[in-house]
């Protein structure tokens, strides 16, 4: 069997699991009526017929199914052909195992692959480039993959976020679709809140991304708690960034000066040999939240103080925004976007590690590398490229505090 003919019977394969499925449970329908119940013969044969489909694939030679995954791994490297990958895990238990071994994460390979890898550091070498729309009249912000809009295809939906006004806040609920941001569906990844003047941003994780990320318990998920919607639901909020605008109080003009404290990205990350955490999959169950959460509260009140000195091992990584340089025949305030934002907006900007202590030791190289910048390109169209040591997640959350109203910063 030659490598294309594999590829397309893996996409049949992928295209035909509805009907296994609906197969699947018509049998489990009549298993289910007990002893003195005859079940038709077609529903016999069915489930036979897919037990011999399944371990056709199932029961491969491991050296041939690495091999056979390993090539369609390194032959699709762009969205959408990448999605046979995607089918490659949907096949069965031993398939997944092995492209979950093969496929690498954003930061070794540079490529986005499955859900978690929304979560995982960006690449080191050179950024992954994104963009967001925004649509004004559902207050949804969606993350593509890629440099700008396909004309001639859908672009690849990374994340989608549904701006919620309130009283005293804001929040940016954030999910993995575009048409479900409940926070009780198992899409629902995290959110973004505001305090009421616009100039304090809390990004929230559905999960903990490290022992040092704080718990928020809100009324919300207290009340999740008690009814059990569902075994996969989020029970926590994760506190993983806070983001702070300075103030104008003189209502100067000029750029915003932005600070972003990554509680969950050590300061060490950034440095030679540091690494930064990376979440291998998401919660599977409510019952392990439940159990992990108390523990990780302890471990945070014990590490908070020592969050306070940036020079500690623990200390959070912090970001700030570029300063821009004033431009004297243009008249306006400018930063070198390298052609990625064509549009001058109050939204654009580009943050940097930042040394808060003196005595810390970061290299003029790292005060220099672009971690996330954001801009305009459109109406509604924006640009967003991000690297090591963010995630996907963390900064299109940041770009998201930037669509806030801020009549206190400007």
């Amino acid at each position: 069997m030659s490598f294309k003919s594999i590829v397309r019977e893996l996409k049949e394969m992928k295209d035909g699991i509805g009907s296994k499925s609906r197969r699947g449970f018509e049998g489990k329908h009549w298993r289910s009526k007990g002893r003195s119940f005859i079940v038709p013969d077609i529903v016999a044969a069915a489930s036979s017929s897919e037990a011999i489909e399944q371990g056709q694939w199932a029961n491969l030679p491991p050296e041939l199914l690495l091999d056979i995954i390993k090539r369609v791994e390194e032959s699709e490297t762009a969205w959408p052909a990448r999605t046979v990958v995607v089918f490659c895990a949907s096949v069965c238990r031993s398939w997944r195992d092995i492209t979950k071994e093969i496929v690498k994460t954003p930061e070794e390979c540079g490529k986005l692959t499955f859900p978690i890898s929304l979560k995982q550091p960006g690449p080191r070498d050179a950024p992954i480039q994104c963009f967001i729309k925004r649509d004004r009249t559902t207050s949804t912000f969606r993350l593509y993959f890629g440099l700008t809009p396909s004309e001639n295809e859908p672009d690849k939906l990374l994340l989608a976020a549904k701006k919620i006004r309130r009283a005293t806040s804001t929040d940016f609920v954030i999910s993995l679709v575009a048409d479900d941001f409940s926070r009780a569906s198992n899409t629902f990844v995290g959110k973004l809140r505001s305090n009421f003047l616009g100039t304090k941003f809390t990004i929230y994780d559905s999960q903990p991304p490290t022992n040092g990320a704080a718990q928020h318990i809100s009324r919300q998920s207290r009340r999740f708690n008690a009814k059990q919607i569902s075994p996969k639901l989020p029970a926590y909020n994760y506190t993983v960034s806070t983001i702070s605008y300075e103030l104008n109080v003189l209502r100067t003009r000029g750029p915003r000066r932005m600070q972003c404290t990554m509680h969950s990205i050590p300061f060490s990350s950034i440095q030679e040999g540091g690494t930064a955490p990376t979440p291998t999959s998401f919660p599977q169950c409510f019952e392990e939240n439940k159990s992990s959460s108390s523990a990780l509260s302890a471990i945070f009140n014990n590490n908070n103080n020592n969050n306070t000195n940036i020079g500690g091992a623990a200390a959070a990584l912090v970001l700030k925004n570029k300063s821009p340089r004033w431009h004297e025949q243009l008249q306006c305030w400018c930063l070198n976007f390298k052609g990625r934002v064509t549009v001058a907006s109050v939204k654009n900007f580009q943050l940097v590690a930042a040394a808060v202590d003196p005595s810390v030791d970061l290299a003029a190289a790292e005060q220099e590398k672009v971690v996330l910048q954001f801009g305009k390109i459109g109406k509604d169209i924006f640009t967003m490229d991000y690297r090591y040591p963010i995630s996907a997640f963390q900064a299109f959350a940041i770009c998201l505090s930037s669509f806030d109203t801020k009549p206190a910063c400007e």
